[in-house]
């Protein structure tokens, strides 16, 4: 007889692709028009000058120029104040 009991299969061995979310382009770095300046899952940063959101929460730029961060107080609708963060796209110096 067997000394051990035949080994079952796993449940657990696959896993889904990871998302690549993220910064993609930093503070004072040059892009130019449509590159990808972060992925992300809803508004943790928000579109300022020259950038647009996409679809899927993506953070674009609409010119060349230079990426800049900024964080700004925001009213709410609810009248609460809230710390935001903004990226934009300045033009070429």
């Amino acid at each position: 007889m067997a000394h051990r009991k035949a080994g079952g299969s796993t449940d657990n061995t696959r896993d889904s692709r990871p998302k690549y979310l993220g910064v993609k382009r930093f503070g004072g770095q040059k892009v130019k028009v449509g590159e990808i300046l972060i992925r992300q899952r809803g508004s943790k940063f928000r579109a300022g000058e020259n950038t647009k959101v996409t679809r899927d929460d993506t953070i674009i730029s609409l010119k060349n120029g230079f990426v800049s961060f900024a964080t700004k107080k925001i009213k709410l609708f609810t009248g609460k104040i809230k710390k935001v963060k903004f990226i934009a796209v300045k033009d070429e110096k």
